[in-house]
């Protein structure tokens, strides 16, 4: 009946939201009628499956190489300029003992030799040269070195030319010749073994030094060091969510209580997660450390929808056959859970499409849409038909546990009190006007009798408030503190060779940047004053190794005039780079020749710049600074240093992710939202997903989580995280004919409250083991990981509860049905009173 005022587009509307909701639970009713006809196929198919693919995973098993691949991003600029740069200056043409491999770092083993507190460095010469001869002493290595870095320096007082006093520390680089043959990597892979072991052994002979080594392949060691690591605990988080799941699906009636089907509820996510890696390895996919996380994001989808069949199989008729419940149970819970799983799907699709510009982010998204997925279809099929099962044993009497014929109510009667409680199927608590025996499940229980009345108690309203406003208030400082800083070290192990290296490093070398290296790519009239100023003032503020300057110099001090092209290029090959003190600036020049005429096409400079304790961030100024110059000025050139790879550009690439997934969330949700059940659903919840993917975002920030590969995949499950446990909770509310709003979310938390407080309290103490992997990734994983699931509790059960009550939908329209249908009622009653007033008939 079309409502006075209404529109005539809002009843087409709202017709079609009633067809589209129907349909789909049309088709989840038949879908559960099939599985609870076919529960054996529905079990065994998915069993088949992962143990195809599961097998096929073990022996097709390969770890990830080239940690540059993963972590840096894929398109960048820095990557054009070291192609050009190797281009110009290949490695085999390249003598120099001091810059030659700038460029890239090939294979390579750096120390830092470390005097104790208060001693000088510079005093334990002895060491150093054993240090230094034992390296070269080894086979395969090259005889050159850069021995050009001191750190922790005092310098003296008061002095003119910068002289050194003393100096804490010493870093030394030892490149190797392997220039791209696969032999001279192979043996360039055993000499960095054999280092990081001389070093070892050092360190034991020389107790008055602490020395700190680092390899080109340590970083990726430490990388992998990761997954070793967390094997044990992994496991120890699949037996704590399989604990916590069998103890909160349990009961005191032994016929209604359902252990078993939470513990099958998890091993189902589990044996789907076996599935989705051995179509991964299949597919010639190969492991890295950030996969770590795909269990837990899967398993806290999956147990999602096990918790909410298990509370829809509560909510429906016990007098119904079982085969019939379950098909309303799936009509009351797939519809949702499809719509969830369709959005996990989505974001993490956008995830995996071209735009993200992080590799690990890509593969890891790949990886967890194949795995919702799986997720999806063994929930409905494996878990289903497990469901099947225990319906049945619950109809036919049986214990949920031992699995044997409960005894009647007179025969537990004559039995000890300790068998009647391990016996009993809830005929002494279930009283005559109790309808739903269910009710005595420990949670639904404390929420309907004591946690509803007490979060929507008028005189707790306010303080809900102030505790948002302070939420609120904390996000929003946080995310204006978000860091982008590419630190590779916030994905090792902790405790790891490389992680020591760094930190040292970084205490005793921050004073400078890395050596940039200065690449003028087209030719250059050198000898003209405007260039050569140029030069100079594109170099100003940085400490050069150049060999321009070092000839102008050279012509000053020898009164050798070169104003043209002839003279200048001439005095340079005849005699500047011939004296012993500058022929290692050969290899930063190229000439080329055009009959007797000599040209200079490309040349290289160096620069160090002058930092402070917050390096990285520095020399990302520097190089955002000195690219634009390079095309505003007549001097084409380019600056490259290996360090720039991971650097360039990567705040962008590691947030692009998330803003093309929330983008997708929110278009889906626009798109659906005259479409799917109530358009005030759809508004509720992108608020609510809104303020919790905030909430995590400030919070991390403030925990002092970066924004790197692992926190942007955290940020991304956020978002389909509160969508998961949000969107049940409000769909109800807006969709509840009782008369106050008060009253709705009641019914809402009673429905979908103990789904949701099971599922994530499994998920949250299932992170409990990530503390005790001493790994930064997981340090990072489990922050991220336990404030999202902090934050979607919190608004689930405190904020929401509260805000509902307060903003739109009304229920006005509902009491005054109610009261119509009511005074109908009262209309058609006829009450007959008899001659004795007490007697009363209704007809």
């Amino acid at each position: 009946m079309r409502r006075p005022g209404a529109p005539a587009s809002w009843i087409w509307w709202r017709m079609l939201r009633q067809v589209l909701r129907r349909g789909l639970q049309s088709f989840c009713h038949r879908l559960g009628l099939c599985v609870s006809r076919h529960p054996v196929f529905f079990l065994t198919v998915p069993a088949v499956l992962t143990i195809t693919f599961g097998l096929s995973a073990l022996n097709r098993f390969q770890p990830e190489g080239d940690l540059e691949r993963l972590v840096a991003p894929s398109h960048s600029l820095a990557k054009i300029e070291r192609s050009l740069a190797s281009s110009l200056f290949p490695l085999d043409q390249s003598k120099s003992q001091l810059y030659s491999d700038l460029h890239t770092p090939g294979r390579y083993g750096r120390v830092i030799l470390l005097s104790p507190p208060g001693d000088n460095i510079l005093l334990q010469t002895e060491g150093i040269l054993q240090t230094h001869r034992a390296v070269l002493e080894m086979k395969d290595g090259r005889n050159s070195f850069i021995g050009h870095q001191l750190g922790g320096v005092v310098e003296v007082p008061n002095s003119k030319d910068q002289r050194v006093k003393s100096a804490r520390a010493i870093q030394i680089t030892y490149y190797l010749q392997t220039y791209g043959s696969a032999t001279q990597d192979l043996i360039g892979e055993k000499w960095e073994n054999e280092f990081c072991k001389l070093m070892r052994k050092l360190q034991e002979e020389h107790q008055d030094l602490q020395l700190y080594s680092l390899a080109s392949f340590s970083l990726w060691r430490d990388f992998h060091k990761t997954s070793i690591l967390a094997r044990s605990k992994v496991l120890v988080s699949l037996v704590l969510i399989l604990t916590t799941a069998t103890l909160s699906s349990s009961m005191k009636d032994c016929l209604r209580g359902k252990p078993f089907l939470g513990l099958l509820g998890v091993l189902t996510v589990c044996i789907s997660i076996v599935t989705a890696a051995g179509i991964f390895f299949i597919t010639d996919g190969k492991y890295n450390s950030t996969l770590l996380g795909i269990p837990f994001f899967a398993m806290g989808h999956g147990t999602k929808g096990v918790f909410e069949l298990l509370s829809g199989w509560r909510r429906t008729k016990e007098n119904l056959p079982f085969k019939d419940r379950v098909a309303d149970a799936y009509s009351d819970v797939m519809v949702t859970y499809t719509m969830t799983s369709s959005l996990y799907f989505i974001t993490f699709g956008m995830g995996a499409s071209p735009f993200t510009n992080i590799e690990a982010v890509k593969i890891f998204c790949q990886n967890m849409c194949v795995s919702i997925l799986l997720n999806y279809f063994y929930i409905f099929s494996f878990f289903g038909s497990c469901l099947v099962f225990a319906g049945q044993l619950e109809q036919n009497r049986y214990h949920s546990i031992f699995c044997c014929k409960i005894p009647s109510a007179e025969y537990l009667d004559r039995k000890p009190v300790w068998f009647q409680t391990v016996m009993s199927d809830g005929h002494q608590q279930t009283s005559h006007h109790e309808t739903n025996p269910y009710q005595h499940h420990f949670i639904q229980h404390f929420l309907r009798e004591h946690y509803n009345e007490w979060i929507t108690n008028i005189y707790v309203k306010p303080f809900v408030v102030i505790l948002y406003l302070i939420y609120a208030s904390f996000s929003f400082m946080g995310c204006l503190q978000i860091s982008d800083r590419a630190n590779i070290i916030n994905l090792l192990a902790s405790d790891s060779p490389s992680v020591s290296y760094a930190m040292v490093q970084q205490k005793y070398f921050s004073n400078y940047s890395p050596v940039i290296g200065f690449y003028i790519y087209e030719p250059l009239e050198y000898w003209n004053s405007s260039v050569q100023e140029d030069l100079r003032r594109l170099c100003s503020g940085f400490t050069a190794v150049s060999w321009v300057e070092q000839y102008y110099q050279f012509l000053k001090v020898s009164n050798i005039s070169a104003n043209n092209k002839s003279d200048f290029i001439s005095v340079l090959q005849s005699s500047f780079l011939k004296k012993p003190e500058f022929q290692h600036f050969r290899n930063d020049i190229i000439f080329s020749k055009a009959g007797d005429e000599n040209n200079i096409i490309a040349s290289r400079l160096y620069l160090v710049a002058r930092t402070s304790r917050d390096k990285q961030k520095e020399v990302i100024e520097v190089l955002e600074k000195l690219r634009p110059l390079s095309l505003s000025k007549s001097i084409r050139f380019i600056v490259f240093n290996p360090s720039f790879v991971f650097m360039d550009h990567y705040g962008l690439s590691v947030t692009v992710p998330v803003l093309i997934a929330g983008f997708g969330v929110l278009l889906v949700l626009i798109l659906t939202f005259f479409l799917v059940i109530h358009p005030l659903g759809n508004f509720w919840l992108i608020l609510s997903v809104t303020s919790i993917e905030l909430g995590v975002l400030g919070l991390m920030t403030l925990w002092n989580v970066d924004m790197d590969c692992i926190s942007i995949l955290c940020l991304i499950y956020t978002l389909n995280f509160a969508i998961d446990h949000c969107a049940p909770l409000l769909y109800t509310f807006v969709l509840a004919t009782e008369h106050t709003r008060t009253q709705c979310i009641k019914t809402s938390l009673q429905e979908h409250g103990t789904a949701i407080l099971q599922n994530v309290t499994s998920f949250l103490i299932g992170l409990v083991p990530l503390l005790f992997v001493p790994s930064n990734l997981t340090f990072t994983l489990f922050k991220c990981l336990l404030l999202t699931g902090g934050c979607t509790l919190l608004h689930c059960f405190v904020i929401l509860p509260v805000f509902l009550t307060f903003f739109p939908p009304s229920k006005k329209h509902h009491k005054k049905k109610k009261r119509a249908k009511r005074k109908e009622r009262e209309e058609i009653e006829c009450i007959e009173i008899q001659e004795n007033p007490d007697h009363v008939t209704t007809v």
